[in-house]
């Protein structure tokens, strides 16, 4: 099967209080360090056979220089043989001060965007810890036009403390005005540790409640199709041809080789994830030797099920002649009780080809797919 491959450039201008993900304020010598890691972790990483596309993600990725990560990318292309003219998606933070060189990017084969805009509202993006504007984001994109990127996507957030309806749309008129390709809509998720946790506990009621975030989720669906996108996963929006095939291929349950530190795999069946000690990270890689972290390899319905809840995230849903010829199993017979009760609730629609989320059931995917998880 293709893979894909995920850097994760684990540096940020600045550290927003809401995330969770593996990052740390950057440093210049710090920051050249764990790059010479992810060189070294490169050079002695499996290959996977037939990879497809590359995401640069973070951390920011942008907040090092253009020849840094067009370096990674030679390596990645000589290492791995990255097929010609692959989907390679970088995420950018739209500071003014790190938009810099997209034509040096594009010129190498970076060649689709993801901006970190979360909102074009000023006092949000105060909550959020952002220092950008929503003008900052009008210029990111003109200059990634400038530079010849044809496949822009936006991250917007909702759920944000303070934000209304109104605010909400206002951010969604903001994107569709600037003629992209692709919208990507999250609720925001507290992740415990966080000044964000911290700050829920003292005050709840300034956070929205699954009442709110569902209202707001209803609007962007409702702008954003009729927009002409296709809402073609649960979180993302895609103008036709405009999809993303790295994200694509994590809900297919495909291959990945994730490098980097807490980055995650997922090879031959085996689900890693290496290690958020950065140093630890570094020691291992410089060294040549496996990065610590951990691994299980999932089997039965643990396999299975994990492969329909990634598949009912899209709006194809579980093809059930695919879900046969991968992995031996009637999809309908196997999981007939959970699909009659969830297709009785309005939440699920079987036919005779597919099980597919209804447009209800994606306000509560996570609780359907938790139920197929849980048969294992």
């Amino acid at each position: 099967m293709p893979a894909a491959i995920y850097v994760h450039w684990a540096f940020c201008p600045y550290i927003c209080p809401y995330c969770d993900f593996a990052k740390w304020a950057y440093d210049e010598r710090a920051a050249e360090r764990y790059l010479r890691a992810l060189e070294a972790e490169i050079a002695h990483a499996p290959v996977p056979a037939a990879v497809t596309t590359v995401f640069y993600g973070g951390g920011t990725p942008n907040a090092y220089a253009p020849p840094a990560l067009v370096g990674v990318l030679d390596l990645l292309r000589e290492r791995f043989g990255v097929r010609a003219g692959a989907e390679v998606s970088i995420e950018v933070n739209p500071d003014r001060e790190l938009t810099v060189g997209f034509e040096v990017l594009r010129a190498a084969g970076i060649n689709r965007m993801s901006i970190g805009a979360q909102s074009f509202e000023a006092a949000e993006l105060r909550t959020l810890g952002r220092r950008h504007g929503g003008a900052d984001v009008v210029e990111t994109v003109r200059r990634a036009r400038s530079a010849g990127f044809a496949n822009v996507n936006v991250d917007l957030m909702f759920g944000v403390p303070g934000q209304t309806a109104a605010s909400w749309e206002r951010s969604l008129d903001a994107a569709l005005a600037l003629g992209i390709e692709h919208v990507s809509t999250y609720g925001l998720t507290i992740e415990e540790g966080t000044p964000y946790a911290r700050w829920q506990v003292r005050e709840p009621a300034l956070f929205a409640d699954d009442e709110r975030e569902a209202q707001m989720y209803a609007l962007a669906i409702e702008k954003l199709t009729a927009a002409g996108f296709e809402h073609y996963e649960i979180s993302n929006f895609a103008r036709p041809g405009f999809r993303c095939e790295h994200n694509a291929n994590y809900w297919r349950n495909g291959a990945y080789l994730g490098l980097g530190a807490g980055a995650a795999s997922y090879l031959g069946g085996v689900r890693s994830t290496h290690t958020r000690d950065r140093a630890a990270y570094e020691a291992a890689a410089l060294a040549g030797e496996a990065i610590p972290g951990d691994s299980e390899e999932l089997m039965g319905d643990a396999r299975t099920g994990e492969a329909v809840m990634l598949a009912l995230r899209t709006s194809e849903g579980v093809d059930a002649g695919t879900f046969r010829e991968r992995y031996g199993i009637d999809v309908f017979t196997h999981y007939a009780p959970i699909i009659a009760e969830y297709a009785a609730a309005g939440l699920l629609v079987a036919d005779e080809r597919s099980v597919r989320l209804t447009a209800r059931g994606r306000f509560v995917a996570n609780d359907v797919c938790g139920a197929f998880l849980a048969r294992a």
